[in-house]
């Protein structure tokens, strides 16, 4: 994969704008993408798996250093912040 293809950023509105890095992608199957790189530094990883007629989703958010304050608020936020996320994600696929 090219570099510049590598690296993106996200929009979280309140919290800015986050620099992000592509670590491995399979098509319809894996996503996974270092978030906040040089900041926070947490992995994402969304897997996709057939089931059914439908599909599971699987979303592992991990690498948090509880040791830091920054490291800590973002669990504490997104421990009941990745719940509304995916809820809307499945409003937005109409599941």
């Amino acid at each position: 994969m090219d570099d510049w293809l590598k690296a993106f950023t996200l929009d979280m509105g309140p919290w800015g704008q986050q620099p992000c890095e592509v670590l491995a992608v399979e098509p319809e199957r894996l996503l996974q993408y270092r978030f906040a790189a040089g900041t926070l530094d947490t992995t994402l990883t969304w897997h996709l798996k057939p089931e059914g007629t439908g599909t599971r989703l699987t979303l592992i958010h991990e690498g948090f250093n509880l040791e830091s304050p920054m490291g800590r608020r973002a669990f504490e936020g997104m421990k009941p912040g990745w719940p509304g996320v995916l809820a809307r994600l499945g409003a937005a696929l109409g599941v």
